[in-house]
């Protein structure tokens, strides 16, 4: 098995706005096994699991902007982490409304 690579970290180059049910957040802490604690814009703090899809293609680091699709039970403690944010996708992001200046 050996050490997780990187795939693919040019996929990030090609932004993926949130969906419907899906929120922005700010990664706090890394809690290992590809569990995040994510503080989201709704002011909620929330676990969020990497999906499997994006493991090994995406590194998730500290302060990271990243999009949470909270889950159907729990939704206010659990989702999955869905896309993360480079900082130039982040400034437009924010130039567009959908990120607070202060977040």
């Amino acid at each position: 098995m050996g050490k997780r690579k990187v795939l693919n970290e040019s996929e990030l180059k090609e932004m993926q706005l949130p969906g419907e049910g899906e929120l922005l957040g700010r990664v706090v802490k890394l809690l290992g096994s590809d569990h995040i604690l994510v503080r989201c814009t709704d002011d909620k703090t929330r676990m969020g699991r990497i999906r499997g899809k994006l493991k090994r293609k995406i590194w998730i680091r500290d302060n990271d902007v990243v999009t949470i699709a909270p889950w159907d039970f729990k939704s206010d403690d659990r989702g999955d982490i869905t896309w993360r944010y480079t900082l130039s996708q982040v400034d437009m992001l924010k130039q567009k409304g959908l990120l607070p200046q202060d977040f």
